[in-house]
């Protein structure tokens, strides 16, 4: 495929794969796999037990949900930060070409039959679902291992699912079926969602679903690019349950790395020339510059860097 021209270095089969493997062995990633208004996130405690995949597909498995990740010939990473109230936040989006993407999913629930690519072999012979919600990117399926959730799933067929929200909030919990999210990319099955955090958990909301959008609005995604999953490195500030924390620089440091690997180049000049590491690039200003200037106040204010040359309202003038 054309990559876009913010991309440096079109990536290599090695890259992604290092990528993916590298953030699968960092027990405080967490990952999702869906689109704007749905999605599953696939986390883990830090002593929380986990397995790889047996059937080489990159991913793992824990007791209450797992990932499998296939990369896809067209996948382009592209790594950002967004600010926040008080702060940000950091992700690398995996995208993929608006024409790579699935055609329109069912509009009613209905059966697939046995789901043969679940992540744990013994599952393989339970019956899956079609949630119809029409997600394009990823399809929301639901698995059910007894008898009685098989039958309530099997007696919604052929009709549009009645309450979409209510039924991925309650998916995972004691005596509801699981929730799978599958995509070009992989899937993320969320078995237990009732446990203790960090842990798999799933939302669905109708109304932005609705929306029709892709991506938040805040993510510097290049044109003709669609994210389908996102990988969610540590962050400096927030612990695997989002509660706040003293800064870590390795953190910051590692995920500074990944933007400039898989980052918007022109971004990552501005933020150095903020921060007063680098020529100005010359952006006119918008919403991304003002975001880029947001991030590197936030992150001066953190204690991530020194004191730029100039003021603080230099850096985040933009």
């Amino acid at each position: 495929m054309r990559y876009p021209p913010t991309m440096r270095h079109p990536p290599t089969d090695t890259a992604l794969r290092d990528l993916i493997l590298a953030q699968l062995a960092e027990p405080g990633t967490a990952w999702s796999l869906g689109t704007f208004g749905a999605a599953a996130e696939f986390r883990r405690g830090p002593d929380e037990p986990a397995r790889p995949l047996a059937d080489g597909r990159l991913g793992l498995c824990t007791a209450r949900g797992g990932i499998a990740l296939v990369p896809h010939p067209d996948l382009v990473p592209v790594a950002y930060e967004t600010a926040l109230p008080g702060g940000w936040s950091h992700a690398v989006a995996l995208c993929l070409p608006e024409t790579a993407l699935p055609h329109p999913r069912r509009g009613a629930v209905t059966a697939l039959g046995l789901d043969r690519e679940a992540l744990d072999p013994d599952a393989r012979d339970e019956p899956l679902f079609d949630l119809g919600l029409g997600l394009g990117p990823v399809a929301l399926l639901a698995r059910a291992g007894d008898a009685e959730g098989r039958a309530r799933l099997a007696a919604l067929g052929g009709a549009p699912l009645p309450d979409p929200d209510a039924f991925v909030a309650a998916s995972g919990r004691a005596g509801h079926p699981a929730l799978v999210f599958a995509g070009p990319l992989g899937r993320v099955e969320v078995l237990r969602s009732d446990g203790p955090p960090p842990g798999p958990r799933a939302h669905a909301v109708a109304q932005v679903l609705r929306l029709g959008r892709t991506h938040v609005a805040t993510a510097p995604i290049p044109p003709g690019l669609v994210p389908c999953a996102h990988i969610q490195p540590p962050h400096p500030l927030r612990d695997g349950a989002g509660a706040p924390c003293p800064f870590r620089r390795a953190h910051h440091d590692a995920f500074q790395t990944l933007l400039e690997r898989w980052g918007d180049p022109a971004l990552v000049a501005l933020k150095r020339h903020r921060l007063g590491l680098g020529p100005d690039p010359g952006l006119a200003p918008d919403r991304r510059t003002r975001a880029v200037a947001r991030v590197a106040a936030a992150q001066i204010e953190a204690g991530a860097y020194p004191e730029p040359r100039g003021t603080r309202g230099e850096v985040t003038e933009c």
